[in-house]
């Protein structure tokens, strides 16, 4: 490609990694979306900060606009790359920088892969626990970008939690290094959470300085079988109770069923309506019996119908198998993807609701929901059908989401919980910002990319 503003890009970083090719163009131009056109300028593949200022500075000369990009496991478009823009891929920075030990802090580089940080930390006899399905390929930076979640929130919080510094370089190609590891920094706004969910919008994380724990005790994992929706959070509470819950995730019949046929093991004869992973602390007999007692309590009163309790690592693997395994089970239908998120509280009244929903909007379409139902966050995967076209369904989906989006306004919910607003939220925002917010939102964005480089059309216009 002989683009003059390539040429003007090679002139600024010298012996940068550029792809023109279109194979790389589509590759890099899309995430797990997979709904729009992938139209790339150019894919960059930056080894280090200065080639990322460097990068950004261009794009701010050129008027060029910038798509960061890490794993692009998102399911928002955030990563999305369809309007000429440069994607810039940080996978060739995937290194640990340095650990400390006093500190129990792990520095690390935007490109690595959350396995990759598991298994650093674990050397370490640490854990950094932020956790979920597409560990091997996500990278921590879109962990960042997302303020992602996962499958242990109702233990250790989002990701947001684990970030004790950031450097992040900005829309205008400055370096900022935001809070440098302390724990007690009161001086002044801690813009390092102004990043940390902002999907690339402010600018680009080049390093992160995170947290880790302790190991966690032993656990017991059980799959519980549940005869309805209504006895979901009776079951909730009456394990949070009695146990320590590292997770609770549910998830339905349709769900398990995708997952069995992708090579998944039922440890039940019957078919059950909806399943919960339910994984506790136990270390001891005590905390073993207090599980036990928990599963039979809820039997006693017919909200569980049936369980299996892991008796190994190897069998606890397979029973959250049934529960991580469900998106790609479910991908070639290339779903249309509801993340959303109401208060612990107002789960009850909003899931009545919203089955009810659901169930009239969607009378052919295929609905599968799973999620973390411990810390109020639903994943609602509506399946294309294969003689339904992209703009009849899109168009369906959109009107469906705009109903659910108000009913979240009315239980103080979020049309998007841990997957971003990108391209596919972005008309639903109001549902969950004020104007006001918005407004005040818009102006901070303003400030840290007042050329509007990074990552246009992301979030907001």
């Amino acid at each position: 490609m002989n683009d003059p503003r390539l040429d003007a890009l090679r002139q600024a970083v010298p012996g940068l990694h550029l792809k023109t090719d279109p194979a790389d163009l589509e590759h890099y131009g899309r995430d797990w979306t997979r709904r729009w056109t992938p139209a790339p300028l150019a894919i960059a593949l930056p080894g280090g900060i200065e080639e990322v200022q460097a990068i950004v500075r261009w794009a701010n000369a050129q008027g060029v606009a910038l798509v960061p990009s890490g794993g692009r496991t998102g399911l928002s478009g955030g990563a999305v790359a369809a309007h000429g823009e440069l994607v810039v891929g940080l996978e060739r920075m995937n290194r640990v920088l340095g650990f400390d030990a006093v500190g129990r802090t792990l520095t690390v580089q935007p490109g690595i892969t959350l396995q990759a940080v598991h298994e650093a930390a674990a050397a370490q006899g640490l854990l950094y626990p932020v956790d979920f399905g597409a560990r091997g390929s996500c990278s921590i930076g879109g962990n960042i970008a997302t303020n992602a979640g996962g499958i242990r929130v109702i233990r250790y919080g989002n990701t947001r939690e684990w970030i004790a510094g950031l450097k992040l370089v900005t829309g205008g190609g400055d370096l900022l290094d935001l809070n440098r590891g302390l724990v007690k920094n009161s001086s002044g706004y801690d813009l390092r959470h102004l990043a940390i969910g902002a999907e690339g919008t402010l600018g680009i994380v080049v390093e992160a300085m995170l947290k880790l724990a302790d190991p966690p005790p032993p656990a017991q994992t059980m799959l519980l079988a549940l005869p309805s929706f209504e006895v979901l959070m009776r079951v909730f509470a009456e394990f949070r109770a009695r146990l320590r819950l590292q997770a609770f995730e549910f998830l339905t019949d349709r769900g398990l069923r995708h997952v069995l046929a992708h090579g998944g093991t039922d440890p039940f004869d019957d078919v059950h309506p909806y399943y919960v992973v339910a994984e506790f602390d136990a270390a001891d007999e005590a905390q073993q019996a207090a599980g036990l007692a928990a599963f039979e309590a809820c039997m006693a009163q017919d909200w569980i119908l049936d369980g299996a309790i892991a008796q190994s690592q190897a069998q606890a693997q397979q029973l959250w198998r049934l529960r991580e395994g469900i998106t790609e089970a479910v991908a070639r239908y290339r779903p249309y993807k509801n993340d959303i998120a109401v208060r612990i509280s107002a789960m009850p009244a909003f899931l009545a609701e919203a089955q009810s929903l659901l169930a009239e909007a969607y009378p052919r379409f295929e609905v599968v929901w799973f999620g973390h139902i411990g810390d109020g966050n639903l994943h609602i995967n509506v399946l294309q059908p294969d003689d339904v076209d992209d703009e009849t369904f899109m168009a369906q989906c959109g009107r469906v989401t705009e109903l659910l989006a108000d009913l979240l306004r009315r239980h103080g919910g979020s049309i998007s919980a841990e997957h971003g607003i990108g391209l596919v939220k972005k008309p639903y925002l109001g549902s969950t910002r004020s104007a006001e917010e918005i407004a005040l939102m818009r102006g901070i964005r303003a400030v840290l990319d007042p050329n509007g480089v990074m990552n246009p059309g992301k979030l907001f216009d």
